[in-house]
């Protein structure tokens, strides 16, 4: 389907449905008795209930199987900063994947706001409904200052998807990669072209694996400890053990592995030749990757993926969040942890049983994807 295409039938889709999810009652109320019980004056003795014991809610309300899916606007896919309207049709479709993929019901809040304390009030404001907080699509670095808040206020998993999800679903990627290429997955070379969100906790997931060489680079060049930004100075000081320099092309000589969490079109053929033998590139800059496939192949590259759907091996987060919540709500988690994400990222990796150049990671759609990721999460 050409893009102009989908586009279009997004859009009339979109028209259409007036939105993506809906909400529906549990429980049909046909009669007085009925009423009596789900409203007045029946539910004054849960409320009354909950007022007394709180932690009770999980078990009374929605509290216990619902996400709130927030977002300012300031990250949107790969269109930028588009506000709160142009990001609620994204949350709602994350919404409609939770409920698809792991029953899970979420629902979309987009704020009006851009002020990380704001963000974290309203959060805050909210949380008692929800059983988890799934962050989207908000913008690097204030989005790991907003994610550590609430993590600490909060006893309730929150977790930043583009972030984690995005590391879950690499780390899986590469397990299976360096099998199809004879390679031991702790000595990989590891380039990270991407220092906001993604390329950040991919970059701190991957040492928690025991990856220890990893350079990491944003449009400046490789990042090192004379960086202003706080986040970047911590990336520093704990990657690059080989003290390499310069751009994208010094830190691919010799590297085995290129993960993309950047912009379009930053790499070529020439480029990949830098590369080890049998490399690993896995291109996830949305719409347009960083190097497309063919390209990548061109240069040598032995298991290429990116975050599209229209070529093989989609490094997803869709095949993360889905089951990281499934897990957390069904077993009461109240942080996700380091440990949690590695074993997620194994469980998903195990599902490809003979993984190849072509699949090295399981589609949205096959059985046991969210399943598989919530069992770790415990």
């Amino acid at each position: 389907m050409k893009k102009n295409d989908t586009n279009s039938k997004a859009i009339a889709l979109h028209k259409k449905l007036r939105g993506k999810i809906t909400i529906s009652s549990t429980m049909s109320v046909t009669s007085r008795a009925e009423l009596s019980l789900v409203y007045t004056p029946g539910v004054a003795a849960v409320s009354s209930l909950l007022h007394k014991n709180a932690k009770l809610a999980r078990e009374y309300t929605i509290k216990g199987k619902t996400v709130a899916v927030i977002s300012d606007g300031s990250a949107v896919l790969g269109l930028g900063n588009i506000g709160p309207y142009g990001a609620l049709p994204v949350m709602e479709g994350k919404c409609a994947l939770f409920k698809t993929f792991a029953n899970v019901e979420a629902f979309p809040l987009v704020l009006d706001t851009q002020d990380p304390e704001k963000i974290i009030e309203a959060v805050m404001a909210v949380a008692p409904v929800f059983g988890g907080i799934n962050l989207e699509d908000i913008a690097a670095p204030k989005c790991f200052y907003i994610e550590e808040e609430l993590k600490k206020r909060l006893d309730i998993p929150v977790m930043h998807d583009d972030q984690h999800g995005t590391a879950i679903a690499v780390l899986a990627a590469l397990i299976n990669a360096a099998k199809v290429v004879n390679k031991d997955l702790k000595k990989l070379k590891v380039v990270i072209s991407g220092a906001g969100a993604a390329g950040t906790a991919v970059a701190k997931l991957l040492l928690v694996a025991g990856i220890k060489d990893i350079v990491i680079l944003d449009s400046k060049g490789v990042i090192d400890k004379n960086r202003p930004e706080a986040h970047k100075k911590a990336l520093a000081a704990k990657t690059n053990p080989r003290k390499v320099a310069g751009g994208l092309q010094d830190a691919l000589k010799g590297a085995d592995v290129l993960l993309g969490v950047s912009g379009p079109g930053l790499a070529t053929a020439a480029d990949i030749k830098l590369m080890a033998k049998k490399a690993i590139v896995l291109a996830m800059a949305n719409p347009t990757p960083e190097i497309l496939p063919e390209e990548a192949l061109r240069g040598g590259a032995a298991v290429v993926g990116t975050g599209r759907s229209d070529y093989p091996n989609q490094i997803n987060n869709s095949l993360v969040f889905p089951g990281v919540f499934r897990g957390a709500l069904d077993n009461g988690v109240r942080k996700i942890t380091d440990e949690m994400k590695v074993r997620a990222a194994h469980n998903l990796a195990a599902l490809v049983k003979k993984p190849t150049a072509q699949k090295i990671v399981p589609g949205p759609f096959e059985p046991g994807v969210a399943k598989a990721v919530a069992r770790a999460i415990r």
